[in-house]
């Protein structure tokens, strides 16, 4: 049986004594967000220095800071994280202009018929996600990869062959088994763990990601309003970056984020299969509430549960209401649409069909492969979290749900939370 987590301090945290010292550290300094001063760091980092600002790099960048310094709610600590996030960000565009610089050849790579999940945060992307890319056959992206795409000049593997940035990213995630231990049960980024491509998206600064890490409703708006084919190009040029360092061409993808540029994704990858899944929103809302919430104990002063609810039911309504209005962009013979409640226990079935769709075989090897990532993750492996959204934030199941007609309307989604 998998451990129940129950969060009775969602709203007031009760620190643990590791959660006070962390914060006791953190607070005593002040996090500056200098533009220029990050951008020199990643300069020295990467041994180069185009930026490409002939596209308006500048300006989004400043964006980003500027939502980021309108949170006056952050903690240090949290202001640090982005501020490492932000010069590991500019350090990889370097580089990947630089490697692209000496190996033109790069931007002639296909990205062939990749499989793309699109749907939204917690409704069954991250498992649907790795468990396509238990096909041997097939690349996708791990966290340790997303988190620093393009190596450091001169790093390689060391003396036991083991990638600097997986090293990074591992200790990151044993930090964060410290720091906040039930961070697992609600969505572990374990360093092998596949992760979205927003992570890639935002070396354009041009990706939603921000919103996971801050109360930035300033760049939801600003990211709202970018010419995102433009920018699922760029995102398109650092997958042909990895496949050149680290092979094979054919990709599986996934991102929330897409549920809401359709148009950007399919004129980006033509000829991609896309497997939509379906959840009841409020279960959505429910679940990314929640996390949020508890990642909050470190990365805020103060929680406010309805600031969060609020937020969350107004961005999940945006994107299903896209996804619902552009869903025929992606042809029929090319998609599924998958609900949740189909999803666990009948992967196979659903993957057959995916495959089909794709025109891909599915062998009986790589069907053992599934089966096997299957049996080694079942739901619920790192504990089950009790969700409560009446007594953590204030709202009824149904005062949620009656935001989302239309997309019980399209598409089998059953009421999950009562």
């Amino acid at each position: 049986m998998s451990e129940v987590l129950e969060f009775d301090d969602l709203a007031a945290p009760q620190l643990t004594e590791v959660q006070r010292q962390i914060l006791a550290h953190t607070e005593s300094r002040t996090v500056d967000l200098d533009i220029d001063s990050m951008l020199d760091e990643a300069v020295q980092l990467a041994g180069a220095d185009d930026l490409e600002e002939q596209d308006g790099i500048r300006d989004r960048i400043a964006a980003y800071v500027a939502a980021i310094e309108d949170d006056a709610g952050l903690t240090q600590l949290i202001r640090g994280t982005l501020r490492a996030r932000i010069v590991r960000l500019l350090r990889n565009r370097l580089s990947l202009t630089a490697l692209i610089g000496r190996y033109p050849e790069i931007e002639s790579i296909v990205i062939e018929r990749p499989i793309i999940v699109v749907g939204m945060p917690r409704s069954g992307t991250t498992h649907l996600v790795n468990l396509l890319a238990a096909d041997p056959r097939r690349r996708a992206l791990p966290y340790w990869e997303s988190r620093d795409p393009l190596p450091l000049p001169g790093q390689g593997p060391d003396a036991h062959g083991v990638d600097p940035r997986y090293a990074a990213a591992r200790a990151e995630h044993e930090a964060m088994m410290v720091s906040a231990p039930h961070t697992a049960a609600l969505h572990d980024r374990f360093p092998e763990a596949i992760e979205e491509e927003c992570e890639l998206q935002d070396l354009d600064f041009s990706a939603y990601v921000l919103e996971w890490h801050a109360r930035v409703p300033g760049w939801r708006d600003f990211y709202l309003g970018l010419d995102q084919t433009r920018h699922y190009g760029y995102t398109k040029k650092v997958l042909q970056a990895l496949t050149f360092l680290r092979g094979p061409r054919t990709w599986v993808l996934k991102s929330p984020q897409h549920s809401e540029q359709l148009t950007a994704l399919m004129a980006t990858f033509p000829d991609a299969t896309v497997a939509f899944t379906h959840r009841d929103p409020v279960a959505v809302i429910q679940s990314a509430a929640t996390m949020m919430a508890y990642s909050d104990r470190l990365r805020r002063t103060s929680i406010d549960p309805d600031w969060l609810i609020d937020y969350w039911t107004d961005r999940v309504h945006r994107l299903l209401s896209a996804g619902v209005r552009d869903r025929d962009l992606v042809p029929a013979d090319r998609s599924v649409d998958i609900s949740f409640h189909h999803l666990n226990g009948n992967e196979l079935a659903v993957l057959g069909d995916l495959y089909a769709r794709a025109g891909v075989e599915l062998t009986p090897r790589v069907t053992k492969a599934f089966q096997t990532y299957l049996d080694g993750n079942p739901r619920g492996k790192h504990g089950r979290v009790r969700y409560d959204l009446r007594k953590h934030f204030g709202v009824t199941p149904q005062d949620v749900r009656a935001r989302f007609d239309y997309y019980f309307d399209r598409f089998d989604v059953r009421p999950e939370v009562r």
